[in-house]
């Protein structure tokens, strides 16, 4: 029998990984304690909800992880959108029908394992891809593999603190203070 040993991670690559972990702890703790149709309440003028904000930042960590992998190919075609497309889009923001918690958590978890891996095992993280044309995007820009996983890092905060004034506002329950 074979056995894989794995160096530990260190620097850098550990220092990612602790960042994206205490940012993905404090988005999944909003939800604790919430049944599925808490977690799809808009509690706020927006139209942001704890579930849907999962969905989100799991739908936007795995295109930026593939990213990574596989340059702007794996990123949609900004550039070319339809409403529809826009349509799709903002249904990651939401629970539809079907949509557990549990289930969205689970999807979360299996894309966050996905990305630590990758942070891991990346050969290099100087590494650069093109950035697809979007009209957010500097044209001809490129990131590395570092910036996009700082970038990773800060969606899944901003979105922690979204997913807090949610919680408070839906039961006075806050994950950051």
């Amino acid at each position: 029998m074979t056995t894989v040993t794995t160096a530990p991670v260190t620097g850098e690559r550990a220092d990612l990984l602790v960042a994206l972990g205490k940012q993905r702890h404090f988005l999944r703790f909003t939800t604790q304690g919430l049944t599925d149709e808490q977690a799809g309440l808009r509690t706020t003028a927006s139209a942001l909800c704890l579930g849907g904000l999962i969905k989100h930042v799991t739908s936007v960590e795995r295109a930026w992880a593939n990213f990574i992998l596989e340059g702007p190919s794996a990123m949609p075609d900004f550039a070319s959108w339809t409403e529809e497309d826009l349509t799709r889009h903002t249904e990651d923001f939401r629970m539809m029908p079907g949509d557990t918690l549990a289930d969205v958590l689970d999807a979360y978890a299996e894309v966050a394992a996905r990305t630590d891996e990758l942070v891991a095992s990346l050969p290099d993280l100087d590494a650069t891809q093109p950035l697809p044309q979007a009209p957010w995007f500097e044209p001809g820009a490129h990131w590395s593999a570092r910036r996009v996983l700082i970038h990773i890092v800060g969606e899944t905060a901003q979105h922690a603190g979204h997913a807090d004034i949610i919680r408070e506002s839906l039961d006075g329950q806050r994950s950051m203070g």
